[in-house]
């Protein structure tokens, strides 16, 4: 089943990104791959971005679990607060140019690199992972770091995942970027919002995409658990709710001459 909240001016032969919301465990990438080869097909999408910093079970990402997300149809994958959960993957990090950590993670210290950029054919597309400061560990400067970023590409089309927990936060660094780069698209609460909207200078936005993985739970965790950490306030082992999944995403298509957005559609799988 599919939910789709359609905006655009026109659609015609343009460039069109998927962004899919983080992919909460097995289920999650269970389900993303039932239901993401008809998606692709159906809306004629070139590039697939995917968060899968909570695709391995108990949170994290793993190696087996971005080889499942990659072969179910993602192109590129990045990742969050949980990035380095899992040490196995350290390597994956630095040998796999697809698969992208926050770029405000200290070079020094972290594997792996903070944006790629992926091949359409007629056209290459730049996808950079930053990770917000409000709520969150402390991280260098989104700002100072995008910037230098920006600074080293050469292509029209740039997307952008900001992973935090901030609306104000994602909003404020949206509009700075306006004009600078294609689409903008938050990640980390695990919450579709309803503001997708394309900002003043042409960048396409959404504060948050959403999450891929059991509808009826607390961000994927089973809601009773959740409810005796709050409760109790003592520490759980999470365990994920199963049952009835959603992949929450959204399309942005993108005039590839100008790099602006023109149109967006963000769309609940059932």
């Amino acid at each position: 089943m599919f939910v789709i909240i359609y905006k655009t001016d026109r659609w015609g032969d343009r460039v069109r990104i998927l962004a899919i919301g983080d992919i909460v465990g097995s289920v999650g990438c269970r389900f993303l791959r039932e239901k993401l080869p008809a998606l692709k097909k159906h809306e004629n999408i070139d590039l697939v971005i995917a968060n899968g910093e909570n695709s391995a079970d108990g949170n994290g990402i793993t190696p087996s679990s971005a080889e499942y997300i990659f072969s179910s149809g993602v192109d590129v994958i990045t990742a969050g607060n949980h990035t380095f959960r899992r040490k196995e993957s350290y390597s994956m990090f630095d040998s796999c140019e697809s698969l992208i950590r926050p770029a405000n993670f200290p070079v020094s210290t972290t594997p792996g690199r903070g944006f790629t950029v992926f091949d359409l054919g007629r056209q290459q597309a730049a996808v950079i992972n930053l990770m917000g400061c409000m709520y969150m560990d402390p991280l260098d400067d989104p700002y100072i770091t995008v910037d230098g970023i920006l600074k080293s590409l050469d292509t029209k089309i740039i997307v952008l995942d900001f992973h935090a927990e901030a609306t104000a936060e994602k909003l404020a660094l949206a509009y700075y970027l306006d004009g600078r780069i294609s689409a903008f698209f938050g990640t980390h609460t695990h919450v579709q919002t309803s503001d997708e909207r394309i900002l003043p200078k042409g960048t396409g936005y959404i504060t948050d995409v959403g999450m891929t993985g059991p509808f009826e739970s607390v961000l994927g965790v089973k809601p009773e658990i959740a409810i005796k950490k709050f409760k109790e306030k003592l520490p759980v082992r999470f365990e994920l709710s199963d049952g009835k999944c959603r992949m929450d995403c959204i399309i942005f298509q993108i005039d590839d001459r100008s790099g602006k957005t023109t149109g967006l559609k963000r769309i609940e799988i059932l």
